[in-house]
């Protein structure tokens, strides 16, 4: 099986080790900028192509798009002309999504976006509890992600790469990262009430801070609170139900329940992070079930469990979030948003 990777930065060279994890495949490497070819080469010691008609030209049987957001739709068109199966990191833009629903109907494409969170072992465990009703009915559900843009790739300038770029500002990219996972427990956001805007000193134009009141389509309250100023970084969930309080800590990698006695505390082997990132970084082997679920949905053998329609609607809710901040008022989000 032969992969081609697009764009081999920080997030493409996660993918050739995911796929060196995984299994035996030929895996393909194509980046514009000669410095990623090289280290992809020393590192993985992969095939590269500094053209992108060449690279395809080798005949992957599947793309993996790791390029920054902006450029997502870009290659899955490319990807979509030539009948090539593709995965795509976390997208941010609701048009750039129409765009390819738009071209990939009736065709028998894998077209799967990313859905990191999804595998996280706290993730896991709370569904487990959620099933069970361990607090019964959820009233709130209050998250809070924050993480200093200045740790996200601690070996280059935060000002050079995508997370510094007004469209694809870091803060902007947490939000359908967290939402992901909360509409997959949960169930949809159907409204929101937000301030989105910059308060820190940090030397870009990008908003800082994301601030969301939102109501899901079964009733629960949401309080999240997504930013890229804090120092040192946080990623908690606090659950209110009627028969007491979940508590989740990401970094910890614990969950604990209070039912009105004592906090009963569960601590998860959530895996390594890889060398060199810090602050709210996820575990590796997250992204390797992803890329597994993919492969497996590229070999016919199980469906991939997000689509497009469903990335469509965290984007919708992405944009009425950025509309309320703007108007100032409540959004209700529909398929129109």
């Amino acid at each position: 099986m032969k992969i081609l990777i697009v764009g081999l930065g920080s997030m493409g060279k996660r993918r050739i080790r995911n796929l060196k994890k995984l299994g035996n495949f030929g895996i393909l490497g194509y980046d514009p900028q000669k410095i990623r070819r090289d280290e992809s080469f020393k590192k993985y010691k992969i095939e590269t192509f500094d053209n992108i008609d060449h690279a395809i030209s080798q005949h992957p049987n599947a793309i993996i798009i790791s390029t920054p957001p902006d450029l997502h739709l870009k290659y899955a068109l490319l990807a979509i002309k030539n009948n090539i199966d593709f995965f795509m990191e976390l997208n941010h833009s609701s048009s750039h999504v129409k765009q390819i629903i738009k071209k990939i109907k009736g065709k028998k494409i894998i077209a799967a976006p990313s859905c990191t969170m999804r595998y996280h072992p706290i993730v896991s465990e709370l569904e487990k509890l959620l099933k069970k009703k361990k607090i019964g009915k959820i009233f709130e559900i209050h998250h809070y992600n924050g993480q200093n843009l200045k740790s996200w790739h601690p070996w280059e300038n935060y000002k050079n790469f995508f997370v510094s770029k007004k469209e694809t500002g870091g803060a902007k990219e947490l939000v359908p990262f967290e939402l992901n996972w909360l509409f997959y427990l949960f169930s949809k956001i159907i409204s929101v009430s937000s301030s989105v805007q910059k308060v820190s000193n940090l030397d870009v134009d990008i908003d800082d801070i994301y601030q969301i009141h939102a109501n899901f389509k079964n009733g629960i309250i949401g309080n999240f609170i997504f930013d890229v100023i804090s120092e040192p970084s946080f990623r908690e969930t606090r659950l209110i139900g009627e028969k007491g309080v979940i508590l989740c800590d990401f970094k910890k990698g614990t969950i604990q329940v209070n039912t009105g006695k004592k906090w009963n505390i569960k601590k998860l082997d959530t895996g390594k992070v890889a060398s060199g990132y810090l602050g709210n970084t996820p575990p590796e082997n997250i992204y390797e079930k992803e890329m597994k679920n993919f492969l497996l949905a590229v070999k016919r053998k199980q469906k991939y469990p997000f689509s497009l329609e469903q990335d469509l609607q965290i984007l919708n809710v992405l944009d009425a979030i950025e509309l309320s901040s703007k108007k100032g008022k409540k959004v209700v989000i529909t398929e129109k948003n």
